[in-house]
């Protein structure tokens, strides 16, 4: 692997079992993530796009999960392959993650404080009174005013937004050299979307830290991201340069997600979606699982299209490109 490369992810595989049904909710997902950037990942709910980012680390519950194929190389070691306390070491200090819901993410029995200090005091060895002194640190860096005072107060006396910059408090503690943000900003109204990401931009700009941003916002990642993999059942299913995927999208399914984003300088008086609804992983079609939704369907899309190179960095999986 390039030493320019610090997450490698092939032909991951994860799928859920029950009810005699099988769900491919990742499905032979690739992609690489360079040194201090930023890739975002996007697509409609159920398109794959949490389950890839737990999948990286390996935190897929057994049962129902199970990742059953793959690799996910970071610093030439495969995660996929690691004992759990090895994954442990890297999960949170070299590999940390904000999830969607902090509410839910955080413990309700636990002071804000507790909660930091444990990161530090678990992976960087510090006494209790360091941890805290960190955490302060922290909780100020994320822009919570009045830090040592809030710092042993409970999640629950914290707005939506303030829990969202706890969470990335936590998720840089021990500055990550990868950050996974997973929806960072669902639930919380537009101004205060704008500061989380305005805070993941700087920071990540500070530290260096290299970033994966899953979001079904394409407005998001327009300004944010390097790259975009654009994902649809379980794969993906165009990758290209951010710039280049607004200007050229290959796949009609990024063209039709393009397109239904409003546009302000148009006086568009109804909105465009794709029609119909993401298919059941547990029953996809044949061939293409877009083609239901597809315009463009031709006799070619009973079987799965391979990915075609477009260029250098541009790639989609469609018929049409073939």
């Amino acid at each position: 692997m390039s030493t320019n490369i610090i997450l490698s992810v092939r032909n991951l595989q994860t799928y859920f079992y029950g009810d005699g049904s099988v769900v491919k909710a990742v499905d032979g997902v690739s992609f690489e993530l360079k040194k201090g950037e930023t890739l975002g990942i996007v697509g409609e709910s159920g398109s794959g796009k949490s389950v890839t980012s737990l999948s990286i680390l390996r935190l897929i519950a057994y049962p129902p999960g199970k990742i059953i194929g793959g690799e996910v190389v970071f610093d030439n070691k495969d995660l996929m392959k690691l004992s759990e306390s090895e994954i442990r070491r890297i999960r949170g200090k070299r590999i940390a993650m904000i999830f969607q819901d902090p509410m839910t993410s955080l413990n309700p029995f636990m002071t804000i404080g507790a909660q930091l200090k444990e990161i530090t005091e678990l992976h960087e060895g510090l006494s209790s009174s360091q941890a805290r002194k960190k955490a302060i640190e922290m909780l100020e860096l994320v822009g919570i005013s009045d830090a040592s005072r809030r710092i042993d107060d409970y999640p629950h006396q914290f707005s939506g937004g303030m829990r969202q910059r706890v969470m990335i408090a936590m998720a840089l503690s021990c500055k990550p050299e990868l950050l996974i943000a997973d929806e960072p900003t669902t639930a919380l109204d537009v101004t205060i979307q704008a500061q989380i990401l305005e805070l993941i931009k700087g920071l990540k700009e500070k530290i260096g830290t290299s970033v994966i941003l899953i979001t079904h916002d394409l407005g998001i990642v327009a300004g944010m991201t390097d790259h975009i993999a654009v994902m649809y059942a379980g794969k993906i299913v165009e990758y290209a340069p951010t710039e280049e995927l607004f200007s050229t999208p290959h796949h009609p399914y990024t063209k039709g997600l393009l397109k239904s984003v409003p546009d302000p300088m148009t006086d568009q008086k109804q909105l465009f979606q794709i029609p119909g609804l993401p298919p059941d992983l547990s029953r996809l079609p044949k061939g293409c699982p877009f083609s239901p939704r597809c315009s463009n369907v031709k006799a070619e899309c009973q079987e799965f299209p391979p990915i075609k190179q477009i260029n250098a960095n541009h790639y989609s999986a469609c018929w049409l490109e073939n």
